[in-house]
C-alpha cells in the first residue's frame, strides 16, 4: 500500500485514499467531506484499478442523473486506538513534550514526572478527540537525567460501547532506542521522535510500568475512592551478571552481545533498585579480563543516584563483585 491508493474497510463499506502511516500499525484514511480516520492496516483492503474506474464512472452517473443503487449509510469507523508522547525539536538543544489523542475517545488523564523519587505533576485535564496537549520542555543535554514519564487515562465516549480498562504506563526514554522513534507525530503533524502509549510495540526496556488500573484506581482519578501505589518491580538484593543466569540461550553468543546483555540486565536491575528507593544492590560480574567490571564502575561513577560503589565481600567473591550504594 502506498500514500494515495484507494481502499475500502474491510468491516464497514466506508471507501477513501490513503492519506499518512502512523506509528502502531496505523494507516490515516481521507473520506468523503475531508475528514479522515485512523484504521488498522489490516482492516482496509485495496481497490483495483479496475473497480476503482467504476466507482468514478458510477459517481459521474450520478452527477447527471443516472439512476444508480442506493446505498444505506453507516456511521464511520471508531478509532480504538491511537495515544502517544511526541518530544518536538524546538532547536538543537531543546524539544517540547506533547501528549496527543489521536483516537476517537475522550480521554481524562494525568501526567507527570517522577524523579528520585518525587512526583511532580506536568498537566491533568481531558483530552478530546484529535486533540494533543503541551506538557513541558526538556534539554537534550540533560537526556540521562530525564524523569520517568506516568500517565493514567480513561475512557469516555456518548453511547454504548464496551469500556476498555483504563490505561496506566510510565516511560524511561533510553538513548539506544530514542531516535529510532523519530516520525511525524499525528495531530500535531510535525517530526518528532513518538512514543505509542496504548499499544505494545513499546520496547520493555523503556517501559517502567505498564499495568491496566484497578477499579479502585478509576474511582481514586474521579475524585472518589482509597489511593492505591503503582508497586515498581523490586529487584533481588544481589543480582548475578553471568551470562548463564541472564539467559539460557546463550551458547554461540558472540562477546559483543554477551557484553550488551550483561549490561542490560545491569540498567534495568540498577534502575527499578533506586525506583524502589533501596539503600543498596551488588552485582557479580566476575573477574574474567575485567570487561564487565570496566564498564559497570565506568557507568556508576557518572549515574547521579549512586552515592558510592565498592567490591564487595572480597573474602567471598575476590574481586568479581561490586556494591553499589544509592542515594
Amino acid at each position: 500500500m502506498n500514500i494515495g491508493d484507494k481502499v475500502r474497510l474491510v468491516h464497514g463499506r466506508e471507501e477513501g485514499v490513503i492519506y499518512a502511516f502512523l506509528p502502531g500499525n496505523i494507516v490515516e484514511i481521507e473520506i468523503e467531506d475531508g475528514f479522515r480516520i485512523p484504521v488498522l492496516r489490516n482492516e482496509i483492503v485495496t481497490i483495483s484499478p479496475v473497480e476503482s474506474q467504476r466507482l468514478v464512472k458510477s459517481s459521474d452517473s450520478k452527477k447527471i442523473g443516472v439512476q444508480s443503487d442506493v446505498i444505506a449509510s453507516r456511521p464511520a469507523a471508531f478509532a480504538e486506538k491511537g495515544i502517544y508522547m511526541a518530544f518536538v525539536s524546538v532547536n538543537d538543544r531543546a524539544l517540547t513534550l506533547h501528549l496527543i489523542n489521536n483516537s476517537d475517545w475522550t480521554l481524562p488523564f494525568t501526567a507527570i514526572a517522577i524523579q528520585e523519587n518525587v512526583s511532580t505533576g506536568l498537566a491533568a485535564g481531558v483530552l478530546l478527540p484529535r486533540t494533543s496537549q503541551k506538557l513541558t520542555e526538556l534539554q537534550m543535554k540533560d537526556f540521562e537525567a530525564w524523569p520517568v514519564f506516568e500517565f493514567k487515562m480513561l475512557y469516555f465516549r456518548d453511547g454504548n460501547y464496551t469500556l476498555p480498562q483504563a490505561l496506566a504506563k510510565r516511560i524511561k526514554c533510553r538513548a539506544q532506542s530514542f531516535y529510532k522513534n523519530k516520525g511525524k507525530a499525528p495531530v500535531i503533524n510535525k517530526e518528532a521522535f513518538v512514543y505509542q502509549l496504548d499499544e505494545e510495540s513499546l520496547k520493555k526496556e523503556e517501559i517502567v510500568v505498564s499495568e491496566n488500573l484497578s477499579n479502585d484506581l478509576k474511582m481514586s482519578m474521579m475524585g472518589g475512592g482509597d489511593k492505591q501505589a503503582i508497586v515498581v518491580e523490586k529487584p533481588q538484593q544481589v543480582v548475578d551478571l553471568h551470562i548463564e543466569k541472564l539467559t539460557a540461550k546463550n551458547s554461540g553468543l558472540s562477546n559483543d552481545a554477551i557484553l550488551k546483555t550483561q549490561l542490560a540486565a545491569f540498567e534495568s536491575n540498577l534502575e527499578l533498585a533506586i525506583a524502589n528507593g533501596m539503600e543498596e544492590i551488588t552485582f557479580i560480574h566476575g573477574t574474567g579480563s575485567g570487561v564487565l567490571r570496566s564498564e559497570l564502575h565506568r557507568r556508576l561513577g557518572k549515574n547521579q543516584h549512586v552515592e558510592y560503589y565498592k567490591d564487595a565481600q572480597k573474602e567471598k567473591f575476590g574481586y568479581g563483585a561490586t556494591l553499589v550504594k544509592i542515594k
